[in-house]
């Protein structure tokens, strides 16, 4: 039996941010917990077609924030920003409080996992071949600076009686590196023969946090020689 950890929460604090920044206890934070599922559904029904990767959410007193990662800037604001209103307002209904809606450009999206997992999966949808949905990803990435990228499907694939699971890798992947900026996404292709999982791994090279380092004062500290 395999022992995988999560990418993403094995480097948390480390290189990787929380997407829900936020304290509370009890059943509030039940409550809000489940708020946070409701408003990432809101907003990718609200931009479908937006290429929407993450969505991250931040808490105060009386206002939500808001973060949505996104491809397609253009086509989640709308015309006149129509679109931003109207989730806005959905937003707004559903937590009844203040939202503050801030909207981030994804410079390279062929590096980003979860748009790349999704990508395939449409593919696939499409009946375009796993093989060559795979292939066409690693090359986007790797010419898109990604140092490593891997990429797995598993299922029926091509109509096959047996589920079987298939791998790629381009580069390198270090997943036991804790230093290494991991990216990873899950995705899910729904066929004629069944549902074919999609994973991808996005190496992006190394990243520590910033270390303080304080000075200790040698100030009164009498060394003899």
């Amino acid at each position: 039996m395999g022992r995988k950890v999560h990418p993403i929460g094995f480097r948390l604090n480390i290189n990787q941010p929380w997407q829900g920044r936020w304290y509370a206890e009890g059943k509030e934070y039940s409550d809000q917990l489940a708020q946070d599922f409701e408003i990432r559904k809101v907003v990718r029904s609200e931009a479908e077609k937006a290429g929407v990767s993450k969505i991250e959410v931040e808490r105060f007193p009386g206002k939500v924030k808001v973060t949505v990662h996104t491809a397609k800037p253009g086509i989640l604001i709308g015309r006149k920003g129509e679109s931003v209103k109207k989730m806005r307002t959905a937003l707004e209904t559903l937590t009844s409080k203040k939202i503050d809606l801030e909207i981030k450009e994804i410079a390279n999206p062929d590096t980003d996992a979860f748009l790349v997992a999704v990508n395939i999966a449409g593919q696939m949808e499409r009946r375009v071949s796993y093989r060559r949905a795979m292939k066409r990803a690693l090359q986007q990435a790797t010419r898109q600076g990604a140092l490593g990228i891997k990429v797995e499907v598993a299922g029926r694939l091509s109509g096959a009686e047996m589920a079987r699971s298939v791998w790629l890798r381009e580069g390198r992947v270090p997943l036991q590196t804790l230093r290494a900026n991991i990216d990873f996404a899950k995705a899910e292709a729904l066929t004629t023969y069944g549902r074919i999982g999609v994973k991808v791994w996005v190496y992006k090279g190394e990243s520590m946090p910033a270390m303080e380092e304080k000075a200790e004062s040698t100030e009164g500290v009498y060394v003899s020689e």
